[in-house]
């Protein structure tokens, strides 16, 4: 996400290095990429005016103390335009104080209403909370069995009484059985419309007055752009929200929406959707993503992302078996299975800062590699997997793994050289610590970091032959590995 914007922040701080302060001059020039930037990525032109009107009187007036150059200033003042732009701080649920707590969904058909109940559902889950869905749309084809499909799949009960009851009914009944079975929070699934009419917000309005609820979120796909604001507002002017859930931010390099909401509409947005998954729920930090736009990356979330996954005992085991050089091929598949947890090996790179300009074809081909790899793992015994040196003690074994996952002995061997390498440098670079409290988190380029993600430098030259000393061979065109992810 914010691809294109994130390009575009850093060609306007290119025309302020080898400025020695911020002048009108200067500062005019970066705020027209700016401007150009923000238009492109749809956001709305009200927004625009006042962003780049903002960011120009607070530049110009900005003292650059000594080691600070104009370009840094200048990524300063945006970065925090960017946050007041986009709110300012996280906007968390309402704390109720009578239980259950009711969060009505809303909006427009397609934008993933849904899905995102489901996704919010498992969110409080994993709180400690006890959440009812309510499936109150009895106008879409199998938007009940969608609910109660989801519901199975992350184990959270679904209310419903099927298509023939009023959706003002429906949703009653959830809050009478939430009441009566002691459920902390009733999340009401309403049916969505291909545009705003006056019968679908009159409807809104009677499953309102059912059940008052303490939030009304509006889920919005981030796709429709600056129209996202627009919506927003007519939605609260007609039912009255409380705030947005942004989905599908995950396909929309532009972020318009993200930019314009707040400003236009009044209202917050509280949760943003990064994916299909059902984990793919985050609650909305406005620095946080004024970070991941001008390339900063994202830590916090990251982390959060981590300590969500790994167990604290699990991560102290990885990181021994990194330090005493025992990390083997069954530890890489555990590694590699967090990380799909985690979500996609881009995405989660991209969070890191500095790793924004990786190239989204590259990170596909490591991908790509890493899917190949753990086909090799796969056809290995668990003696091989546990024990890497029975396969370079063995030809004959390497020959199998290659037969079995579909790939040459040539390949097997490279994998396997590799990973031999990697296992001597991750018990040399033991004492110096990857990111605070990560352990045995893979993807960061140090103790705990995944196999194959070490720097180009150390990657294995040769191919086939004994591990230990491979054979010089025939020129072939070189395939990656591990080191060259």
């Amino acid at each position: 996400m914010f691809d294109e914007l994130s390009a575009r922040f850093e060609d306007a701080v290119k025309g302020l290095r080898g400025e020695n302060k911020i002048s009108e001059d200067n500062v005019d020039i970066a705020l027209k990429q700016v401007r150009r930037a923000l238009l492109e990525a749809d956001v709305s032109l009200s927004v625009v005016k006042q962003f780049v009107q903002e960011v120009r009187d607070k530049a110009i007036g900005a003292e650059v103390v000594r080691g600070v150059n104009p370009g840094q200033k200048f990524i300063e003042v945006v970065h925090q335009e960017l946050v007041e732009v986009m709110g300012g701080a996280n906007s968390p649920l309402a704390d109720s104080t009578k239980k259950p707590s009711v969060i009505l969904m809303a909006g427009l058909q397609g934008a993933g209403k849904t899905t995102a109940a489901a996704k919010l559902g498992l969110y409080l889950k994993d709180k400690g909370l006890k959440p009812l869905m309510v499936a109150a749309d009895v106008y879409r084809p199998a938007a009940i069995d969608q609910l109660n499909t989801l519901g199975k799949q992350i184990n959270v009960e679904v209310f419903s009484l099927g298509k023939e009851s009023k959706p003002e009914d429906i949703a009653a009944s959830g809050l009478k059985k939430a009441q009566e079975e002691d459920f902390d929070t009733l999340i009401v699934d309403t049916a969505g419309r291909l545009q705003i009419d006056e019968e679908m917000m009159n409807e809104m309005v009677r499953i309102r007055s059912a059940v008052d609820p303490d939030e009304v979120l509006l889920v919005v796909d981030s796709m429709i752009g600056q129209e996202a604001a627009d919506l927003t507002r007519a939605f609260h002017e007609k039912v009255g929200i409380t705030g947005a859930v942004l989905t599908k931010l995950d396909g929309d390099s532009r972020g318009g929406a993200a930019l314009s909401i707040r400003k236009v509409s009044g209202q917050p947005i509280k949760f943003i959707g990064t994916g299909e998954k059902v984990e793919a729920l985050q609650p909305f930090h406005p620095e946080r993503m004024a970070g991941r736009i001008l390339g900063m990356g994202d830590v916090l979330t990251l982390v959060e992302k981590a300590q969500k996954e790994v167990e604290i005992a699990d991560a102290e085991q990885m990181q021994r078996k990194f330090q005493e050089a025992t990390f083997d091929f069954s530890d890489f598949v555990k590694q590699m299975r967090l990380i799909k947890r985690m979500g996609s090996l881009g995405g989660l790179m991209k969070m890191i800062p500095g790793m924004n300009k990786i190239d989204d074809g590259m990170l596909k081909s490591g991908e790509d590699q890493l899917k190949r790899i753990e086909a090799m793992i796969g056809s290995m015994t668990n003696a091989e997997q546990t024990q890497p040196e029975l396969l370079a003690a063995q030809p004959s074994r390497r020959k199998r793994v290659a037969f079995g996952s579909g790939h040459t002995p040539v390949e097997v061997d490279k994998v396997l050289a590799d990973f031999q390498k990697m296992r001597g440098l991750m018990k040399q670079m033991s004492s110096g610590g990857g990111l605070p409290g990560m352990g045995g988190f893979p993807g960061m380029g140090g103790p705990g970091g995944m196999p194959g993600m070490m720097p180009n430098q150390y990657a294995s030259r040769g191919g086939g032959g004994p591990i230990n000393k491979p054979k010089r061979q025939r020129p072939h065109k070189k395939k990656k590995g591990f080191g060259d992810l």
